[in-house]
């Protein structure tokens, strides 16, 4: 099988190892793994086992993730809104706690209620079941009107 350009797709994504949380065979893995090649195939190329690969994946994708939770986080620290969802909260009251908070902060966010509710129901994971929220959940706004859930 003939492998995608690794280098190429690496550079054309902008992959710098000394910025980067992922190590080049961890960038390596993934670019390819993105684009569908097999486990197997990839083991081959690089003359090592499949499992190997398997971990290599899992390693990086785990760096990602926390990566962006990273991110996140930072984010949250300087973000004008933060917006505390007690548990027991009901999910279709989160728009407007959301919009009065950024009212407040002289925000505008482009979203709208249905689309805040799946926002934060799909991000907050199993903290909400339903219209409940289970958990609380810390809602923030950045300045250019982003909206992040976090647990």
């Amino acid at each position: 099988m003939s492998l995608p350009d690794v280098d190429e797709l690496l550079e054309r994504a902008g992959f710098d190892a000394d910025e980067s949380v992922l190590t080049r065979r961890q960038a390596e893995v993934l670019a390819l793994r993105e684009r569908d090649v097999a486990q197997a195939d990839i083991a081959e190329s690089l003359g090592t086992s499949r499992a190997n690969v398997s971990s290599i994946e899992s390693s990086a994708r785990g760096n990602v993730a926390k990566a962006r939770e990273t991110v996140a986080f930072a984010e949250a620290l300087t973000a004008p809104v933060q917006l505390t969802v007690e548990a027991g909260t009901d999910l279709y009251d989160v728009p407007n706690m959301v919009y009065s908070a950024c009212d407040e902060a002289g925000l505008k966010v482009n979203r709208t209620a249905p689309e805040l509710m799946k926002l934060v129901g799909d991000a907050a994971g199993d903290a909400v079941h339903g219209r409940e929220v289970r958990r609380e959940i810390t809602v923030t706004v950045t300045s250019d009107g982003t909206v992040r859930v976090r647990e």
